[in-house]
C-alpha cells in the first residue's frame, strides 16, 4: 500500500455521513459506518428503501431538488453515493457545501460509457473497440467499421443488461436502435473472453492505495450470479489486473472506492469493460473473507481514516439471491458455514437482488 506522508485530520466518530441512494449498497455502507461510530443520513426519493431501515436520519426528495440538497448538506459532514444514476449537477451543488467523496469528476466520467472509454484510452488502458452512435444511420456506419457481432449500449443509465442490444449477423439495425431506447449510444466490438474479472481498489484522502484480490464473476441474464475469490487465472494476470486497477484509481484521483470490471481474452489480454466509483456487487465477499470489508473501506477512505487490510483470510464464493431464490433463506441459515445477507426488500421480483450468501473455504 502506497501511503504518502500527508497531514490528514480524520472525521471523528459521531460525525455524520450522507449517502446519496437508498439501496442495499447504502444499507451495507451504513452498517459498516455504525460499527466505527458514525451516523448516516440517507438521501433518496423513495420511502421504502433498504438503507432507510438502518439509519437514524433521512431526506426523502428527488435527487435534483435544490432545497432538499441544501438541507442535506447542512446536516452532514461528508457525502458519498451508492450508485451512479444521480444527476452530476446535484453532486456538483453538494460539493460547494460539503465534501463529496468521490466527487463530481468521478461521477461525470463513469456515468457515461463514452466518456468512460475515452478516459481509459487517454491513460493507456485497453478497452474493446467502440464508436459513438447517435441514430440508426450512425449505427450502420459504426457496424460497418467494427463489424458483427457487436453490442449496442445506451451511453447512460444502463445496468444489469438494461439498454443493451446484441448486434448479430441477422440483426435489423433500425430495430436495434429503437430497442436500445436512448438518444445516445455506444457500439462496442464483441469480446470473445475466457473470463470476466473485477478488482476493487480504495484510495484514501492521503493518496494511499489498497486493492482487493481480483475476483472472477459469472453472469446469468446479464446479472451477476456468482463471484469467486480469488479469480482462477494465471498469477501474471492477477498481478496485471491489480496494477491496472491501481493506475485507474490514481488517475481518477478519487477518494473512496472504484470497481474495475475487466475481460480476460482468450489471448490472455486484459480489457476494461466498466468502472463503478462505489461499492460493488462483486465485492460483497469481502464482508466475510477480509479483515476490512469494501464498505468499511469506503467509510475509512471518505472519513480520512487509515485504509484497512485487504488480504483475504479465506477463499470465497458469493452467490446473489435473485428474485424468488431468496425464499430459500432458511436453508442457507441451516447450512454450516454459509453466511446469509438479506437486504430487507419486501417484494421479490424477477431480476431483483434480494440478498446474497457467501461460502468460505481454506485459502489456497
Amino acid at each position: 500500500m502506497a501511503a504518502p506522508s500527508v497531514s490528514i485530520t480524520p472525521l471523528p466518530p459521531g460525525s455524520r455521513i450522507g449517502i446519496l441512494g437508498g439501496g442495499q449498497l447504502g444499507r451495507m455502507t451504513a452498517l459498516a459506518a455504525a460499527r466505527l461510530g458514525y451516523r448516516c443520513h440517507v438521501f433518496c426519493p423513495g420511502e421504502d428503501e433498504p438503507a432507510l431501515q438502518v439509519v437514524p436520519a433521512r431526506t426523502i426528495a428527488p435527487y435534483d431538488d435544490p432545497a432538499a440538497l441544501d438541507r442535506f448538506a447542512a446536516a452532514i459532514d461528508v457525502a458519498t453515493f451508492e450508485f451512479e444514476n444521480i444527476p452530476a449537477a446535484s453532486v456538483e451543488r453538494l460539493q460547494g457545501r460539503v465534501p463529496v467523496r468521490p466527487g463530481w469528476r468521478a461521477l461525470h466520467l463513469t456515468q457515461n460509457r463514452l466518456r468512460e472509454k475515452d478516459f481509459l484510452r487517454s491513460i493507456g488502458v485497453g478497452t474493446a473497440d467502440y464508436r459513438e452512435v447517435t441514430d440508426s444511420a450512425a449505427l450502420a456506419r459504426a457496424v460497418g467499421e467494427i463489424g458483427r457481432p457487436a453490442i449496442l449500449k445506451s451511453a447512460m443509465f444502463g445496468y444489469d443488461g438494461k439498454g443493451q442490444v446484441a448486434i448479430r449477423p441477422e440483426t435489423d439495425l433500425d430495430e436495434a436502435w429503437h430497442a436500445m431506447g436512448a438518444a445516445l449510444g455506444i457500439l462496442e466490438s464483441f469480446v470473445d473472453f475466457a473470463a470476466e474479472i473485477s478488482v476493487i481498489v480504495a484510495r484514501g484522502l492521503d493518496g494511499g492505495i489498497a486493492a482487493y484480490d481480483p475476483v472472477e464473476n459469472r453472469h446469468v441474464n446479464h446479472i451477476l450470479d456468482t463471484t469467486t475469490a480469488p479469480a482462477r487465472i494465471e498469477a501474471r494476470l492477477l498481478a496485471e489486473a491489480a496494477t491496472m486497477a491501481r493506475h485507474i484509481a490514481e488517475s481518477l484521483e478519487l477518494v473512496g472506492l472504484v470497481a474495475v470490471e475487466m475481460f480476460v481474452t482468450k489471448e490472455e489480454r486484459l480489457l476494461v469493460n466498466e468502472l463503478a466509483p462505489r461499492p460493488h456487487n462483486s465485492g460483497h465477499w469481502t464482508i466475510d473473507a477480509c479483515a476490512t470489508s469494501q464498505f468499511e473501506q469506503l467509510v475509512r477512505a471518505i472519513c480520512g481514516l487509515p485504509l484497512g487490510a485487504t488480504e483475504r483470510h479465506a477463499d470465497a464464493v458469493m452467490t446473489n439471491l435473485i428474485g424468488d431464490a431468496v425464499n430459500d433463506w432458511h436453508k442457507f441459515l441451516a447450512e454450516p458455514g454459509a453466511r446469509l445477507h438479506l437486504y430487507g426488500k419486501a417484494q421479490a421480483r424477477p431480476g431483483r437482488k434480494m440478498g446474497h450468501v457467501t461460502r468460505l473455504s481454506p485459502r489456497r
